[in-house]
């Protein structure tokens, strides 16, 4: 026995991991996947769509449409993925994957048909519906299915389909925009494929066995109706509860400021990347679209790296350390980029260091997240905090939309939406450390 015991663990990482916990990562990064694509191709096309969709005494405040736009798929991706949560938890993860893959699928086909930009708004409200909704699906599954040694990889490999995805977009408009006026709805006609995903995960992904355990202890606690604190707790709605217990409650209130500080400073800049680039390239005479597409590609290159890093780097140094190091690296960066960098192939790189550190930080919430909550409500947990930090993240699109309009330039404008990081620093070192414990009952 106990060379069998040395055997396992002289072994790597990955020899130690079952074909099932695998198919899991694999099934959550590829929804993953195309949920990026569906987001970074709003953000690629969203120019060109407003200028079919505006009248052209609206041109000048395309900004600010751009901005609305993008904010009111933020919205809908909060209020789906705190639904989302809530129906993981009492329904099964692996269901509600199926559902949102479904529908966020048939909904970006739809958006496609758009005939001005109060229907294009609505749309995308939709389509961000259920991009949120599969993102808590994926990061449960992958921790519960995972174990704790390796759970920071296996976030950052689920995590980094968001930059995959991101990267796919940034390579098909870079051939669908020459297409034409319409080419944007082109775009949103091929996201209808990723409901082809469905049919693999309903045959080849189980349910989280610990799902159904806390699933199964929720309706013998209906059933047998007691009044014990610790039955109450398991029979309570598992949003209500998440504000009940005060250490839930503290650690709900922290994370969720911690990833509002993530999710404002990624949206509101990296919003804005593309087109930064696309400008420096209409001053040097060049062909503007190809190198916002150029600078797309960069950037999401150095996002897959910082999406996969971070797992990596967390499992090996802790959660918090690796969170605050990424935070302060964004913030450092983005000067870099939107102030000193006037170069266009400078940019390229600069822009892949930002992506790497801006972007990758989310496998925080991936990581972090699901190891602060019990079963029970580890879904509706996760996909409340990081879901709900999208409604700021909304209004820090549209501010910075404005600022850029006001400003005439996107460097101020980045600059005072990138302050919110030290929002991150004060917050997450006040939650507990998880690294290789186990996740909680």
């Amino acid at each position: 026995m106990s060379n069998a015991t040395a055997t396992i663990e002289n072994q790597a990482w990955y020899q130690n991991l079952s074909p099932v916990q695998w198919k899991t990562v694999l099934a959550s990064n590829l929804g993953w996947v195309f949920d990026g694509f569906e987001a970074y191709a709003l953000i690629l096309t969203v120019g060109a769509a407003l200028h079919q969709l505006l009248a052209p005494s609206q041109f000048a405040q395309l900004p600010t449409f751009a901005g609305g736009i993008i904010a009111t798929t933020l919205i809908g991706w909060a209020v789906g993925g705190m639904i989302g949560g809530v129906l993981a938890d009492y329904i099964g993860r692996k269901q509600t994957m199926i559902l949102a893959i479904l529908t966020y699928s048939i909904m970006t086909g739809v958006s496609a048909f758009a005939w001005n930009w109060e229907s294009f708004a609505v749309m995308r409200f939709l389509v961000g519906l259920a991009i949120g909704s599969e993102w808590v699906t994926g990061a449960s599954m992958t921790a519960e299915f995972w174990p704790p040694e390796a759970r920071g990889r296996g976030a950052g490999l689920f995590q980094c389909g968001f930059g995959v995805g991101f990267f796919l977009a940034a390579v098909v408009w870079l051939f669908v925009g020459a297409f034409g006026p319409e080419a944007w709805r082109i775009m949103y006609l091929i996201g209808v494929l990723p409901a082809l995903l469905t049919l693999w995960i309903r045959y080849a992904i189980p349910e989280s066995p610990l799902w159904q355990r806390a699933n199964e202890r929720r309706r013998e606690a209906k059933r047998l109706q007691s009044s014990s604190a610790q039955e109450r707790s398991l029979t309570r709605f598992t949003l209500a509860e998440l504000f009940v217990e005060p250490e839930t409650r503290r650690r709900t209130i922290i994370a969720l400021l911690t990833a509002t500080a993530s999710a404002t400073g990624f949206w509101a800049i990296s919003s804005w990347v593309p087109p930064f680039a696309g400008s420096l390239a209409a001053k040097a005479g060049l062909v503007a679209p190809q190198w916002a597409s150029f600078t797309g590609m960069a950037y999401t290159a150095g996002t897959i790296v910082g999406y996969v890093g971070f797992g990596f780097l967390a499992d090996a140094f802790g959660r918090k350390p690796i969170t605050l190091l990424f935070m302060a690296l964004s913030l450092a960066l983005t000067p870099v980029l939107f102030y000193w960098t006037k170069d266009l192939h400078l940019v390229l790189l600069v822009a892949a260091l930002l992506g790497c550190f801006s972007s990758g930080q989310f496998t925080w919430t991936s990581t972090w997240l699901p190891e602060l909550y019990p079963t029970r409500m580890r879904a509706t947990g996760a996909g409340f905090v990081f879901n709900a930090a999208r409604i700021p993240a909304a209004f820090g699109v549209l501010i910075a939309g404005s600022l850029i309009a006001q400003f005439g330039g996107f460097g101020n404008a980045a600059m005072i939406i990138a302050t919110v990081y030290v929002l991150g620093f004060i917050c997450a070192p006040l939650l507990p450390e998880t690294l290789g414990k186990p996740l909680p009952a």
